[in-house]
């Protein structure tokens, strides 16, 4: 017989639950502003000279075959991923101060990529075209490369993809919520197989679209219980 928790131990949870919650959206709240706000509320203002990093990749065939993540020192930028015959489709982004740090360390360990060459110049497959660009008060320093040895350079690119991960996870249950309700449960396990691999940066970006499949019953019991177990687990990483 399954174990059943006494009733006011199960309420205890969700209120805890719902307590993580409500700070959670406050965190990232501005994720829903985010999303419909004009983008160029989230861009660097370029009058302050507030320096922007941008990476972007292009590998013809991959999903996306476009890939771009640009942000300013405050956290605030941009992703567009979608196919190269594709008009640009910006989803505006806020990063969590950590993250944001971290990017611009490695940036400034890789010097701004002033006069920098980070390609390997050996014999490897295609791996995509990688642009690393750094702006600031007009200025503009650019490295490019397909593969690289630089340490530095690893990790910024892989950071930037795992934050490209989390938006192409949000805008695939997006979709799903709208259009194709018997995905979701796929794309949940997929999440929940990533965040086993540590495979996507700032997580919690994904908290509001999560709670929107946790809450509403429309949507498959087994979406709803992944998406709940996604939830806690951001939670507890917190």
């Amino acid at each position: 017989m399954r174990y059943k928790a006494p009733r006011h131990q199960r309420k205890s949870k969700r209120q805890r639950i719902r307590r993580w919650l409500i700070s959670a959206l406050a965190a990232v709240g501005a994720t829903f502003a985010v999303r419909s706000a004009p983008l160029s509320a989230f861009l660097p203002d370029q009058t302050t000279g507030r320096a922007k990093l941008t990476y972007t990749k292009v590998l013809q065939g991959s999903s996306p075959e476009y890939l771009s993540v640009s942000v300013d020192r405050a956290g605030s930028g941009s992703y567009d991923g979608r196919k190269l015959d594709d008009p640009p489709h910006p989803r505006p982004l806020k990063l969590s101060d950590a993250t944001t740090q971290k990017l611009f360390e490695l940036a400034a360990a890789l010097g701004d990529f002033r006069a920098v060459d980070l390609e390997s110049h050996k014999r490897v497959a295609n791996l995509g075209t990688k642009t690393l660009t750094y702006e600031e008060d007009g200025q503009k320093y650019q490295a490019r490369f397909n593969y690289s040895l630089r340490r530095e350079a690893q990790e910024l690119s892989e950071l930037f993809e795992k934050i490209a991960a989390v938006e192409q996870h949000i805008a695939v249950l997006e979709y799903a919520a709208k259009y194709d309700h018997l995905s979701l449960p796929r794309e949940l396990l997929q999440i929940q197989i990533d965040l086993n691999n540590k495979a996507l940066a700032d997580p919690q970006l994904m908290v509001p679209t999560l709670d929107q499949i946790a809450r509403n019953p429309r949507f498959l019991h087994l979406a709803q219980v992944r998406a709940q177990n996604i939830l806690e687990r951001l939670q507890n990483t917190n």
